[in-house]
């Protein structure tokens, strides 16, 4: 059974990129998240933000992911997941917002 994933890929009015994730991000799904990644990223560098503000659950399929990728994306996540991404360690690779309590 899939869980429920909802990607939206869009434009910020600055030309930045913006990934918004709602749902639970496992590893039923965590393909999903890879092509949406992969999706806004480009040869022309710069940096998409993955906003996680409405993520209620992230396993290691997700982190995968999300570290893989950690030098060309910024995180925007809620004290929620905030145990999950600290115990990575994907702060130090990359810049996370939103992680105070």
């Amino acid at each position: 059974m899939s869980t429920p994933l909802t990607l939206t890929q869009a434009r910020r009015p600055d030309g930045g990129r913006v990934l918004t994730v709602v749902g639970e991000i496992d590893m039923s799904n965590s393909g999903e998240l890879a092509a949406a990644v992969e999706a806004q990223l480009d040869d022309l560098g710069g940096v998409v933000l993955v906003d996680l503000t409405r993520v209620e659950y992230l396993d290691s399929a997700g982190l995968s992911i999300l570290l893989l990728h950690a030098e060309r994306i910024e995180i925007l996540a809620t004290p929620l997941i905030a145990p999950v991404l600290a115990i990575s360690g994907l702060p130090q690779l990359t810049t996370v917002r939103g992680l105070e309590p």
